[in-house]
């Protein structure tokens, strides 16, 4: 039998391989990860946590203003002073995420790893070797290759931005596009967003990224639709995006045309693992075409969200794989999403265009959010739900914009995901007066 160094080996220390690497260690495992940033990947250093930090002003500022004059004060948010509340929580992150595996026995390699064959990985002149390798490389930004792209900042720039500029110009209207439109905006920057289609979020129904779009447009933000980016350029006052439909100048310019899963440099071409620009292909066991070497996380090319809970769950199934306790192909649960915006945008299980496209296996319901009290209690002034049910009347996914919105849709996550017929529904007495209460309420 061969030795090797370790038992599992992690190509990347985020949350598609330290969620799961206890497990294994506990188990008694011999478990390291090669990586060449930061420990924790994205999410805890320049993503979600650092988005989420941030964005807190913004939420306490809504009420604040809304509250017309009960709660007195201008809601004015101090960007700086923000940024440093943010970095001062996010440096925790990556010491105490390392330091806990270590605690484990897991042994950590920093710089960038490539596959020398199954079995083998090199860390710059450093070999190590392991039964089993899981790639958890994630993605980064994607960057626009056109003139003047030296000038462009991603959101890992943003995430550590010091100083809120004049004004803004965002290219690209997902996800970070707009949650990063909406922080600003409060921060009282003058935002443009340039979209290359007519819609944003197509991950979402068009009827309500329409929706949280026209909100945003209330607020101030400026949207050009249909407009592609040509240019960049440096001028007096700043920088001037020049485009098919026009030029707009700004201090600050942002790249959020999306994310590119991490494949390059890691010896997938020698060792016959596909990939292509959506990421690495795997098999229902999440294995590669080498049967070692699995991925997870963000650099997998699926069809589920590429968020922190997705590479959670993989990474626990791949570590309950490697230990013998789960030999059965993996099996999503139904993954809540949210756009942390002002209102906040977030679905769950069967979609509305996939509801649309089967009518005769789902049913639509409709709620303005606002028929409920509670919502009046925090100054929220308008918003709505569509639930969608199969033909037995169990809940199979729902999609709200509200300023609660992931709330609701965290509330119906279990009703979503064990079918729960309208008799289970009504034995749960959730706490009155909440927002679970009301969300638990919609359903009977």
């Amino acid at each position: 039998m061969t030795a090797y160094d370790y038992d599992v080996l992690y190509l990347g220390a985020g949350h598609g391989a330290f969620d799961g690497a206890p497990l294994l260690a506990q188990a008694g495992k011999k478990v390291a990860f090669v990586e060449k940033e930061k420990v924790g990947g994205t999410c805890p250093n320049w993503g979600c946590n650092a988005k989420v930090i941030l964005e807190n002003a913004v939420s306490l500022q809504r009420e604040l203003r809304a509250s017309n004059g009960i709660v007195s004060g201008s809601g004015d948010i101090d960007w700086t002073k923000n940024m440093a509340r943010k970095k001062e929580i996010i440096a925790i992150f990556p010491n105490a995420i390392q330091g806990g595996m270590e605690e484990l026995g897991i042994k950590f390699y920093f710089g960038a790893g490539r596959l020398a064959d199954a079995h083998t990985v090199t860390i710059g002149d450093q070999t190590v070797t392991a039964e089993n390798i899981v790639i958890a490389t994630g993605m980064h930004s994607h960057r626009l290759d056109i003139p003047g792209a030296e000038y462009l900042h991603d959101s890992k720039d943003f995430l550590s931005l010091d100083q809120a500029p004049d004004k803004m110009v965002i290219i690209g209207a997902g996800y970070i596009g707009l949650e990063t439109a909406s922080m600003m905006n409060a921060a009282g920057v003058a935002v443009t967003v340039i979209l290359r289609s007519d819609r944003a979020l197509p991950e979402f129904n068009q009827r309500y990224s329409d929706a949280l779009v026209q909100a945003l447009e209330k607020q101030g933000i400026t949207f050009v639709k249909n407009s592609q980016t040509e240019s960049v350029e440096q001028v007096t006052s700043g920088f001037a995006v020049k485009t098919s439909t026009g030029t707009y100048e700004a201090d600050y310019v942002m790249d959020a045309t999306g994310r590119t899963p991490n494949t390059a440099d890691l010896g997938l071409e020698d060792l016959g693992i596909e990939f292509d620009k959506a990421g690495i292909a795997v098999n229902e066991y999440l294995q590669t075409a080498v049967p070692n070497i699995y991925a997870t996380g963000d650099v997998v090319k699926k069809d589920r969200p590429k968020l922190t809970p997705t590479a959670t769950f993989e990474s626990q199934y791949v570590a309950k794989r490697l230990l013998g306790q789960d030999d059965k192909a993996i099996d999503y649960p139904a993954i809540g999403t949210t756009v942390f915006t002002t209102p906040r945008l977030a679905q769950a299980g069967v979609t509305l265009d996939e509801a649309a496209a089967h009518p005769d296996q789902y049913d639509v319901v409709e709620k303005d959010v606002m028929d409920d009290w509670y919502r009046m209690v925090d100054y929220e002034k308008e918003g709505h739900l569509s639930l969608i049910y199969d033909k037995e009347k169990h809940l199979v996914g729902a999609i709200e914009i509200s300023e609660h919105a992931e709330d609701i849709i965290n509330a119906l996550l279990p009703a979503i995901e064990f079918a729960y017929t309208p008799a289970q529904l009504s034995r749960l007495v959730t706490i009155f007066p909440t927002i679970g209460y009301s969300a638990i309420g919609d359903l009977l």
